[in-house]
């Protein structure tokens, strides 16, 4: 006879929390992830599930002190391990994070995830990197799935170490194994961006809506194109608090909208009501309890959305964060992101999708004339002073020089640039992409293709 497990009450308690969560009730969520502390206590595994929790509400201090806690519980566990250094890189703890990493590659060798976070925590030099104990763990497991964060964390080390040829070739490989590994069609996101400006047009930004009050500030692109510097420079202003990536204007949006199929919800997300709109997305974030006046939405993903924030929020700032197109797809290229993205694996996905990101923002530009602050990382790398007081200026903020200095706060950051916002601005990564010119000439050319001036491409 099957035994049936009984849910216990801490398992009611973190179902209850999550609930919470996903319905938009973060303080509350909040409430009852602390409250079940004390019941998770010498348990690994519901320490695990606790800390995965927190992290998911954007508390990586209480993961980070929940994952220990499981690592006393567990100490030679590499998955209690390798979440416990995932906690200490959102909090900015990389020297102990490497160490830990270290532990888990000695307890589990292929572990191909702690080989790549591991490299990604600081520049390697010829001194002291991992290039031939990469090498070696790469051809050992070359049919793996593992090869493919082996692969990237050899590429990273390999640049680096300025070996050009070397890096890119073990890149390529590594990204063609992934995009072999994905269902994905990158002509359904190229579709859909524009169906979004077909039916987010003229007509539809005329009609007439009061939208709800409030002053967020959204900073969005494409991922890894300066997004978290310019979230970590104004985060680091006393009248701002930053909320990360989070999902809520895309829930609030999908929520109000009601389901179907894909067409059928951008039809009804344009009848949404822009006011309810708002209303809906300021009670989510308030669920997060931040303090500060004004709050930061750093969900690179939300100039899909781009039109409905500026209607239904029309005390909004939105910052769009960009960069030379070449740079900003090699820095994607080179990323392996652990969720979404599925274009950054092959050249050509990734200029296909560039150029329907292009039109979109074109089209959203052209609908709200004046209402976005446009941020070049360029221009933001090569003159970091009057930049920032630029960009404090345009979200109505006064200069506080805690802005310049903003890699010194201990906040969490929890994207892949965690541990490039610990360091001051500098520009080693502008025109990198040139260092593989003959390499990406087939992006560029496939970029030019899309509509692209190639004299911006140069």
């Amino acid at each position: 006879m099957l035994q049936t497990r009984v849910p216990s009450e801490f398992d009611e308690g973190l179902q209850s929390a999550a609930r919470a969560f996903a319905e938009g009730r973060g303080r509350e969520a909040r409430s009852l992830a602390a409250g079940l502390e004390p019941a998770a206590a010498g348990s690994a595994g519901r320490l695990m599930a606790l800390g995965e929790l927190l992290t998911h509400l954007g508390d990586h201090a209480g993961a980070r002190r929940t994952y220990a806690a499981a690592a006393d519980a567990a100490p030679r566990n590499p998955a209690v391990l390798y979440n416990l250094a995932s906690a200490m890189i959102a909090t900015g703890a990389h020297a102990e994070a490497e160490a830990v990493l270290d532990a888990v590659i000695d307890l589990a060798p292929g572990d191909g995830d702690a080989w790549y976070n591991r490299t990604t925590l600081r520049r390697q030099t010829a001194q002291d990197n991992h290039v031939p104990e990469l090498a070696r763990a790469l051809a050992r497991l070359s049919d793996k799935p593992q090869s493919v964060p082996l692969g990237y964390a050899l590429a990273k080390e390999r640049e680096d170490l300025e070996d050009w040829r070397g890096s890119f070739e073990a890149l390529h490989e590594a990204a063609a194994r992934r995009r072999a590994g994905l269902s994905y069609d990158v002509a359904g996101d190229v579709e859909t961006m524009a169906g979004i400006a077909r039916v987010f047009n003229a007509d539809w930004a005329a009609r007439p809506s009061s939208g709800a009050p409030g002053s967020p500030i959204f900073v969005l692109g494409l991922p890894r194109t300066g997004s978290t510097l310019v979230d970590r420079i104004l985060s680091a202003h006393s009248g701002v608090d930053s909320l990360g990536e989070i999902p809520d204007f895309a829930l609030a949006l999908v929520q109000l909208a009601g389901g179907g199929t894909r067409a059928e919800l951008l039809s009804r997300a344009s009848a949404v009501d822009a006011g309810a709109l708002g209303g809906a997305y300021l009670a989510r974030i308030a669920g997060y309890g931040a303090k500060a006046k004004r709050l930061i939405d750093k969900t690179p993903s939300n100039f899909l959305y781009l039109g409905p924030i500026l209607k239904s929020l029309p005390g909004a700032t939105v910052v769009h964060v960009s960069r030379h197109p070449m740079d900003a797809c090699y820095a994607i290229y080179k990323t392996l992101f652990r969720m979404g993205y599925p274009y950054s694996y092959d050249l050509s996905d990734l200029a296909r999708y560039y150029g329907a990101y292009a039109r979109l923002m074109r089209h959203w530009r052209a609908l709200f004339p004046g209402r976005i602050v446009e941020v070049s990382y360029e221009a933001l790398a090569n003159a970091p002073g009057p930049q920032t007081r630029q960009l404090l200026e345009a979200c109505g903020l006064p200069f506080e020089e805690a802005c310049l200095s903003f890699h010194e706060r201990a906040e969490p950051a929890a994207t892949a640039s965690a541990a490039q916002v610990r360091q001051p601005i500098h520009q080693r990564s502008v025109g990198l992409w040139r260092r593989y010119a003959a390499e990406l000439a087939p992006l560029r050319s496939a970029l030019i293709a899309e509509g692209m001036a190639p004299e911006d491409l140069a």
